[in-house]
């Protein structure tokens, strides 16, 4: 129990930063703050954010913690602060599924180096988190997990509705402030689009920023972990776990430039359009120079590059994580317990025959296709983003995350239309292999629902990028909890 002069958590305002000054400070134990964090998990069973709930692992990981807290040792930059990973990254003794049943029984001896980064920094997992099955998708609609009365992870602002894929838990767990941050991966957008659903802020870093190890694979190409928290401040708390480095500051933001690719604005619903053009606005009056520019070929290089790799490397790599798991589980065998549609049509039709979608719903071979990505238009998707940098002086690239917001969940919120919808504008950036930083804006004027905005910055640009949003979200100011919107 909390002693007399310790304040209850208040989770519905709190970040990961001030938790972990308020700890540090004494103001409220490690025990206190994760005991509120698994209670409100208990209580927003609806939502399907988990797959496991580490109930007594997190509290005597707690109260260790805040033992040797008392004991005069250093305070540390996530000390006692309770985060969730989702389930496709390994944590020594947790299931490790991938959000698929085949691996349900597979429990990994060792945390993934991304998760011991984490644990180094203090913080405390409390658990491993919901996903779009085997990381793909984009609408977190899985049915063979689930702690609610109906399938698929739902969005914390209206359970109607989709939580984002494929990070679907984390960002779940986060909006509906369980927890103040978590990892996630992201090989086209799964970090950011379930942000941008949820309003909660990420970062998907440079490719080859975080380790990769330990984290069930799509394409080594594209696959990266990402830092999903309440506020840019505390992504930025957790790259500096992960990747290093000092502390960062916001940006100067009449110092910032901006671009706008008008292509990205394309399919956007009423709610994303107005609130999009309301943030722009608002950014030009504090200073930031916004031009707008033009990005030949990125849609058609994009295309050249996003399947072919995916589709194509998403064999090789499992076949080798499979290996990984000494699970003895073959790829043949995890393809036949697919329990998700879309994912199982992906996998039978297109992943283990090694085949991409062709014209008038024929397939061919993925090798050329994947060859010619590799050696030509990948180069040249990274040569556009880099001659686009550099030719306008841009710090980052501005557009809405997602066309829309949440929509309905069901089993059709996984369809191939859905999917390419909401993949439009976060693609691009994945195949080029630069950072991308999801803000939120605001809610959309009619669905009261939340909105984000992205910005993709040149390769390796990522604490500028970081710096960026965290002056943005200054002006944007933090979303308001659930159930006071």
């Amino acid at each position: 129990m909390p002693s007399s002069a310790e304040t209850t958590p208040d989770l519905d305002r709190l970040t990961a930063q001030q938790a972990a000054a308020d700890i540090c400070a004494g103001k409220i134990t490690s025990k206190a703050l994760v005991s509120a964090a698994l209670a409100r998990a208990k209580a927003k069973t609806n939502l399907n954010a988990f797959i496991t709930l580490d109930e007594a692992g997190a509290m005597k990981a707690a109260a260790a913690f805040d033992a040797a807290h008392k004991n005069g040792h250093n305070c540390k930059p996530l000390g006692g602060v309770p985060v969730v990973v989702k389930d496709n990254i390994e944590v020594a003794g947790l299931p490790s599924s991938a959000g698929t049943p085949a691996l349900k029984g597979y429990v990994p001896k060792q945390d993934a180096p991304v998760v011991e980064k984490l644990r180094a920094s203090g913080a405390i997992i409390i658990g491993k988190t919901n996903m779009h099955e085997l990381a793909f998708g984009i609408s977190g609609y899985n049915g063979a997990f689930k702690t609610g009365g109906e399938p698929g992870v739902r969005n914390a602002y209206d359970a109607t509705k989709i939580a984002g894929g494929s990070s679907a838990g984390t960002a779940a767990a986060i909006g509906a402030r369980i927890v103040t941050a978590g990892l996630g991966t992201d090989t086209g957008g799964s970090v950011r689009i379930p942000c941008a659903l949820n309003g909660c802020a990420s970062l998907r870093p440079t490719v080859g920023r975080y380790p990769q190890g330990g984290i069930a694979p799509i394409s080594h190409t594209r696959d990266t972990a990402g830092s999903m928290a309440s506020t840019m401040a505390d992504v930025a708390i957790l790259d500096r776990v992960i990747a290093g480095g000092g502390a960062i500051a916001p940006a100067g933001l009449k110092q910032v430039r901006i671009g706008i690719v008008n292509a990205m604005l394309a399919n956007l619903d009423g709610d994303t359009d107005k609130a999009f053009h309301a943030a722009i606005d608002k950014l030009k009056s504090a200073g930031v120079t916004v031009v707008e520019i033009d990005m030949p070929k990125l849609a058609e290089l994009n295309s050249q590059v996003g399947f072919p790799v995916a589709l194509y490397e998403a064999y090789d790599d499992m076949v080798a994580y499979l290996k990984h798991t000494g699970t003895g589980i073959t790829i043949e065998e995890l393809a036949k317990s697919i329990a998700s549609p879309d994912v199982k049509g992906t996998y039978d039709g297109l992943v283990i025959p090694r085949k991409l979608p062709g014209p008038n719903n024929t397939v061919a071979d993925a090798k050329p296709a994947y060859d010619a990505a590799i050696k030509t238009a990948r180069p040249a998707l990274q040569a556009l983003y880099r001659d686009t940098f550099a030719k306008s002086h841009l710090d980052a690239i501005a557009f809405p995350t997602t066309p829309k917001v949440a929509i309905q969940a069901d089993a059709n919120s996984s369809s191939l239309e859905n999917f390419v919808l909401f993949i439009q504008n976060t693609d691009p950036g994945s195949n080029a292999g630069v950072p991308g930083v999801q803000i939120p804006i605001g809610f959309g004027g009619t669905t009261n629902l939340p909105v984000g905005l992205e910005l993709d910055g040149p390769a390796g640009s990522d604490r500028r990028l970081i710096a960026i949003g965290m002056a943005m979200e200054k002006l944007f100011g933090r979303l308001p909890p659930p159930s006071t919107n």
